[in-house]
């Protein structure tokens, strides 16, 4: 039976180096005692942050860049094994000090709304202070949000507590849950897990995925009960932090840092109505090339092309990335072999490993890379999806202060996904002439279209329905959320797919839920991503040249108007509109090659 290496048996060329962030265990050691030091110090400002308000913040601000460092590293540390009870010490450490430093600074900002508004707007105008500009900007927006200093202090003390649901779900999906065995294509016994089953439900062999699918959601079903109870108190508080807040509900307080109306996540729950005829028809079309009588949950991951395939070894899926990403120009070129080369990346799976992929990093660090890597396209796609978070992170830590460098969630999307959209236009490009080439890709493109914009919006309204579900007092149990979720499958695929029972447990597979309305911005980052490499590939340099402004923007700016530099404007429906023709003209196109 195969199963993953442990993390001392993987090749070193292809796991990350995390040195560039902290050393060695000895200079976490030492970070951790100078952080727990400035904590302390912290507390002599209150009740004297009027006093000197510019410096107050810079202290603070300083010890959340050095608390930062410490939690990345540990939680980064963490994920590359689950099972390493250093880095589990380490991280409930830094998780422990970073709840208490937020409980230390929780009367900064009731101290500083304290002041004349006079004196906060002659800071934010202060070209002397325009380093922390945005703050006082966020900080004057914030006051109708923001309690007293006891309340504040309160409120900060429970903030590692609202983790718990987040750090339990981890623990279990990632450490703990014991996966099922399944068979695989050559009828090996292979022992399911997050990168086996993404293989096994790409599968040609309709029993294989099938398998896999149904053993899956029995392996999270056999858990429901705490997965329920975890998902629920993560919504509780959700609800609870937006109702101390004054604010009337969770997703208004979700989407108040971004400056995003709570009507554009509900337009793009009602617009997506307009992807579902096509849709349908691209159900219909795989059914009949799949040759089944009807097409079930788990046909959705195979390729219809069922005489073309792609393998790339990981090497070789890194060329193929950095040549569909030339036309962003030499340097992002060389920034990319640099992240290739220089150990930025965490490639395969290992036992005990954070499962799926992400990017993530701190300022002064350059941006690191975890991968579940699998030789195929959809590895390939993943990589390049990857990189591009990577790239947003460099360009906007490299022009901008710590305190303005990190960027909205909502714009998080859009660098990754502008990556995958280049990436498609030049594979197709370069295999033009070869219909099955081209029909596999288009099949992929769909794919893409189906699981960030379609998915990822069933996905919003899960959320959207369980978080209105708690605010009204109804209960959130494992029958009520798999009845939501089921509900959902129907609503989204009922007109041309089987809605299996099974279904019912697929929410639990679902790490993004643990942090509240993220997912709608894969649907309306895809959208923005879709434009933005259209008008780079045929507008040239002048598109780059604004594109480059957007990923170096951070947080300088609201996202709305991060977004407007590289000349998109996600206020305006056709952008998303505009997304969605150009999957219903992938459809078309796909049925025409097949």
């Amino acid at each position: 039976m195969q199963e993953p290496k442990a993390r001392k048996d993987m090749d070193p060329r292809y796991l990350w180096d995390l040195s560039s962030i902290i050393e060695s265990a000895a200079e976490f050691e030492r970070q951790f005692k100078e952080a727990q030091e400035q904590v302390s110090a912290f507390s002599a400002w209150q009740g004297h942050v009027g006093e000197d308000p510019r410096k107050a913040i810079r202290e603070a601000m300083e010890m959340n860049r050095l608390l930062e460092r410490l939690l990345v590293y540990a939680a980064m540390y963490a994920d590359q094994d689950g099972g390493d009870s250093q880095a589990q010490d380490q991280l409930t450490r830094a998780r422990s000090l970073a709840a208490k430093a937020e409980s230390a600074v929780s009367f900064l900002q009731p101290e500083l709304l304290s002041l004349p508004e006079q004196t906060l707007l002659d800071m934010k105008n202060d070209p002397n202070f325009s380093e922390y500009d945005v703050f006082v900007d966020d900080l004057l927006r914030n006051k109708p949000h923001t309690l007293s200093a006891k309340e504040e202090r309160l409120l900060a003390m429970t903030n590692e507590l609202m983790g718990a649901p987040d750090a339990v779900y981890t623990m279990l999906s990632d450490v703990d849950m014991p996966f099922p065995v399944v068979k695989d294509e050559e009828g090996n016994q292979v022992k399911l897990s997050n990168a086996m089953y993404g293989r096994l439900i790409r599968s040609r062999n309709r029993e294989v995925r099938r398998g896999a699918f149904e053993a899956m959601m029995k392996g999270y079903n056999d858990y429901r009960q705490t997965y329920a109870a975890t998902y629920r108190y993560s919504v509780k508080g959700d609800v609870v932090g937006a109702r101390a807040r004054n604010f009337d509900s969770a997703i208004e307080a979700s989407l108040f840092p971004d400056r995003i109306p709570v009507a554009v996540y509900d337009n793009l729950l009602s617009g997506i109505e307009a992807m579902r005829p096509a849709m349908k028809k691209y159900m219909e079309l795989r059914k009949k090339k799949l040759g089944v009588d009807e097409v079930h949950l788990y046909d959705l991951y195979v390729s219809i092309v069922d005489d073309f395939d792609m393998k790339l070894t990981y090497p070789e899926a890194f060329q193929v990335v950095k040549k569909g990403l030339a036309p962003l120009g030499e340097h992002y070129a060389q920034l990319l072999d640099e992240a290739y080369n220089n150990h930025w990346i965490d490639v395969y799976e290992n036992r005990g490993k954070h499962s799926g992929a992400y990017s993530w990093g701190t300022y002064g660090a350059h941006p690191y890379v975890l991968m579940n890597f699998t030789e195929d396209l959809n590895g390939t796609t993943t990589l390049a999806h990857e990189l591009g978070h990577a790239m947003h992170s460099w360009h906007s830590n490299h022009a901008q202060p710590f305190a303005k460098a990190g960027y909205s969630l909502f714009v998080a999307e859009v660098a990754s996904t502008c990556n995958e959209m280049l990436l498609m236009r030049a594979l197709m490009d370069e295999y033009k002439d070869d219909q099955k080439a081209s029909a596999y890709l288009a099949n992929q493109l769909l794919e893409e279209f189906r699981g960030t914009v379609y998915r990822q919006t069933m996905f919003a309204a899960f959320e959207r329905e369980s978080h209105r579900m708690e605010e009204a007092g109804q209960p959130l149990t494992a029958d009520s959320l798999g009845e939501l979720h089921y509900r959902l499958n129907q609503q989204y695929y009922g007109d041309g797919c089987v809605i299996d029972d099974c279904v019912r447990s697929e929410w639990m597979r679902i790490p993004h839920f643990y942090r509240a309305f993220y997912v709608y911005k894969y649907a309306t980052g895809f959208s923005a991503a879709v434009y933005i490499a259209n008008r780079i590939l045929t507008e040239g340099q002048p598109a780059v040249d604004d594109y480059m402004k957007f990923l170096s923007a951070g947080g300088s700016l609201p996202p709305l108007d991060a977004l407007r530099l590289a000349g998109v404007d996600m206020e305006d429906p056709a952008t998303v509109q505009d997304a969605l023709k150009v999957f219903a003209d992938t459809v078309d196109q796909l049925e025409a090659l097949l």
